[in-house]
């Protein structure tokens, strides 16, 4: 291995070995030790800052770009102007339908296939799915709003692959020092995303303006080309990133702990992450070990423990308690765009209402963003490694359950007075800040399961999340009118406080913390018999410490 400079180190072969044993590595046990010890011990080079960028890349741009782009839609082709509240419905919910299959499916095939071999697949779909939309057209025999709704569906399959597969790879890369900031950076790209959608929406808006205000209301091609442009846009940061995903290497872990081959992953780690601290041996050619197989009983017996189940419960009940009002809040968006002057214009020509409603919902919506989504990742890249994980999440949820508590409660006899409607815009805003969760229940799923299941759990975490989502956009969307217009938000928001309530119980009873552990410790299983050498033909367990 080459050599980097570390501190008070004096010769590769001194410094104490954080899993038990000595520095120089013989059988296959002690060499996959050392190896994961260069990850761990591993200081921030350029190959995390690349593997943040690249996971990154993604954006959830097309999640957010969505809400004027359907605006559009129903100016153009809705019937009187706008969507049907099925259509719009449909164009809002598909991508979260297709995420929740796309985080399932790619979950266990990160699992079972590689997680090398997945990445980049789902950016594919991501391109495809987006184009799609950009070229959807109808006639006698087809109606635009189903050929949206099937390319949004694949979309959303491919942005589901996006979740389970970049928290896994960026978590088993990391050293454990940094992984919560870096695991962090790498969700915080959805903040930026929204960002993008909404200066991007403005630009766009502001380029069609003059032909927008002045098409005559049967000609609106200008408004058809400017949400074919946003949603469009959404393809150039994931091409951008296709060639790294499908260039970069397997994760050292699934190469020693799913495919067996410590050779490679030695290399691999060397190669990549190497700190010079700890050596391993000239490996054997084609020296293989025998480690726990991953298997649908296997996966049971982890699983069937309550020391192992209740974290996989606790992972996926509080992504899909968080999720229900994270996408809940946008049911409040408009109203809470008119309470600070972004709301439509009343006065003026067709063509100018249509502009006017347009950008003001674009810079609306860029305004909360600012205020709220972006500061709150940053607030929890600042601390998770401080504080930890558990902290922020409990710590988000009990602010949650009061600001949902405040607006719902208190929700008609804010929208009584100016003052009460900036009092709503703070809460509004404080509940995206305060979103620690919305980025703790993403972290935590990568980090606290083997390496075998890792990917797996992870997607079947993050789909709970995603059916919270359908829930809120479906059900929630269905009920905000009973008794009138927007007459059962109140209600909807205590609803949301309720779960934020369950969610900080959930947190406080089974949510684990990971601050400074490696993932070998959070995987709950004893290391001391891990690893068989098979070439060897004796055990070649580990002779430090139960884990």
């Amino acid at each position: 291995m080459s050599d980097i400079d570390t501190p008070g180190l004096v010769e590769k072969t001194t410094a104490p070995h954080p899993y038990g044993g000595g520095n120089a590595a013989s059988s296959a046990a002690e060499r996959r030790k050392a190896a994961l010890a260069e990850i761990d011990e591993a200081k921030f080079s350029w190959f995390h800052a690349k593997a943040c960028i690249v996971a990154g890349k993604s954006w959830r741009y097309d999640i957010f770009s969505i809400g004027i782009a359907a605006t559009m839609i129903g100016y153009v082709y809705g019937h009187g102007g706008k969507n049907s509240s099925n259509q719009d419905l449909g164009i809002k919910v598909a991508h979260s339908v297709g995420t929740f299959c796309g985080q399932l499916l790619f979950g266990w095939l990160a699992d079972h296939v590689g997680r090398k071999r997945m990445y980049g697949i789902e950016l594919m779909i991501i391109i495809v799915g987006t184009l799609g939309q950009v070229v959807s057209g109808h006639g006698p025999g087809v109606n635009i709003y189903g050929v949206i709704i099937m390319w949004r569906f694949i979309m959303g399959l491919g942005i589901g692959g996006d979740y389970p597969l970049s928290s896994v790879i960026t978590s088993e890369f990391a050293a454990r020092r940094i992984r919560g900031r870096m695991m962090t950076a790498v969700f915080s790209a959805q903040g930026w995303g929204n960002f993008a959608s909404g200066i991007v929406a403005i630009i766009t808006i502001s380029a069609f303006k003059n032909q927008i205000i002045s098409e005559p209301q049967n000609d609106l091609a200008a408004i058809d080309k400017t949400w074919r442009t946003i949603i469009g846009i959404g393809c150039v940061p994931a091409a951008a990133a296709l060639y790294f995903r499908l260039t970069i290497p397997e994760t050292p872990r699934y190469t020693m702990d799913i495919e067996r081959n410590i050779k490679q992953a030695s290399q691999d780690v060397d190669t990549y992450l190497t700190t010079g601290t700890y050596v391993v041996d000239p490996i054997r050619n084609n020296e293989r070990a025998e480690l726990p197989k991953a298997s649908w009983k296997d996966f049971c017996n982890h699983f069937g423990q309550w020391k192992n189940g209740k974290v996989l419960f606790g992972t996926a009940y509080t992504w899909f308690a968080l999720d229900i009002a994270f996408y809940g809040l946008g049911l409040n968006s408009p109203i809470v765009l008119g309470a600070i002057g972004f709301g439509g214009a009343t006065t003026g020509t067709a063509g100018y209402k249509q502009y006017k409603s347009l950008y003001n919902t674009a810079v609306g919506n860029l305004i909360l963003a600012v205020g709220g989504l972006i500061p709150g990742y940053y607030f929890t890249f600042a601390f998770i490694d401080h504080w930890g994980r558990r902290p922020i999440q409990i710590m988000g949820f009990g602010v949650l359950t009061c600001i949902f508590v405040c607006m719902g409660f208190a929700y008609n006899k804010m929208m009584e007075s100016d003052a009460g409607k900036k009092a709503l815009v703070f809460l509004y805003c404080m509940g995206e800040y305060s979103g620690g969760p919305n980025t703790t229940t993403f972290v935590i799923p990568g980090e606290t399961f083997p390496t075998r299941y890792r990917s797996t759990a992870h997607g079947i975490s993050a789909a709970s999340g995603k059916l919270g989502a359908i829930v809120a956009q479906v059900g929630f969307a269905k009920m905000i009118n009973i008794g009138g217009t927007n007459k059962f938000l109140p209600h909807i928001m205590e609803i949301f406080a309720f779960f934020m309530l369950t969610g900080f119980i959930v947190s406080v009873l089974w949510t684990p913390e990971t601050k400074g552990l490696t993932l070998e410790e959070l995987s709950q299983e004893d290391q001391t018999h891990f690893v068989k050498d098979t070439n060897a033909g004796n055990d070649g367990g580990f002779k430090g410490s139960d884990h």
